[in-house]
């Protein structure tokens, strides 16, 4: 059986670190999806990039809408042909003071092999800007935890989010070490997630952070091909609460201390 996960009753501030409200999916509809998500107990929202293509629009959407900050990043599954003056742009972008991280960027284990050499190779110069802005970063790490926790030793940043992170205990610690959190989302409310629960409820509460990723991961509580949604995030929010067998409130208030710890310049909003 899914978990269906209670609708809570009491908000703290909820932040969604990993939400692409810019994407095709959600139409024109942005204003009235976080105005939504507001009113269900979602406070602030960051909004990464995929690609040199979509920057504008995140920026775009970031001044129109005063809870989202954005993340500029080029996704692995957009590396393809990138070259300097891609990297010079993203540099501008990241240069901008309301940028609170450098993302979506990363490693994908699913791509074909002939993608190997030319993804690292974005990655690791993403990787060189983000140091160089002293920023944090947000991780793609699907099906390659070891292959991002190999680049991340050679070229250290100031920390980060590893996305939807779903790897071993190990890598877990890995990555906490390196000074990241990890992100936690809609997979966590899937009954046959055992393994994800496990981790959900022994990891230190000081390393877990909320998101989305809408519209993608939705959670078992939406009808099959329903686009995740930031409204969402506090349902999922109680369900890690009930893994850990921690009040609602207590939960939220770390994790949201844990992500204002790790995206410095995110601007700290009180809770209501």
């Amino acid at each position: 059986m899914e978990m269906a996960g209670a609708e809570p009753a009491i908000f703290l501030t909820v932040i969604d670190t990993h939400c692409h409200l810019d994407a095709a999916e959600f139409g024109d509809r942005q204003a009235d999806l976080a105005q939504a998500a507001i009113e269900a107990g979602v406070q602030q929202f960051v909004v990464p990039s995929v690609g040199c293509g979509n920057f504008a629009a995140v920026a775009a959407l970031c001044r129109v809408q005063p809870r989202c900050a954005p993340a500029y990043g080029i996704h692995p599954l957009y590396a393809a042909g990138v070259g300097a003056a891609d990297f010079s742009l993203l540099g501008e972008y990241l240069a901008r003071p309301d940028t609170v991280a450098v993302g979506e960027i990363g490693l994908d284990g699913t791509l074909d092999e002939a993608a190997v050499a030319e993804q690292e190779a974005c990655f690791i110069a993403q990787l060189k800007l983000a140091r160089e802005q002293a920023l944090p970063v947000l991780l793609h790490i699907r099906q390659a935890q070891d292959w991002v926790l190999k680049c991340l030793r050679r070229y250290p940043v100031r920390g980060g989010i590893a996305h939807a992170f779903n790897g071993s205990r190990q890598q877990a610690e890995a990555f906490i070490a390196l000074g990241f959190k990890l992100g936690f989302g809609g997979a966590l409310t899937y009954s046959r997630a055992t393994r994800l629960h496990e981790l959900a409820r022994t990891l230190p509460l000081s390393s877990l952070v909320l998101e989305t990723d809408a519209p993608d991961i939705p959670p078992a509580f939406l009808e099959r091909g329903q686009p995740n949604e930031p409204r969402y995030l506090p349902r999922i929010a109680a369900i890690l609460a009930e893994l850990r067998g921690l009040p609602l409130n207590e939960l939220l208030a770390a994790t949201r201390a844990n992500t204002y710890a790790v995206l410095p310049r995110l601007p700290r909003i009180d809770p209501p």
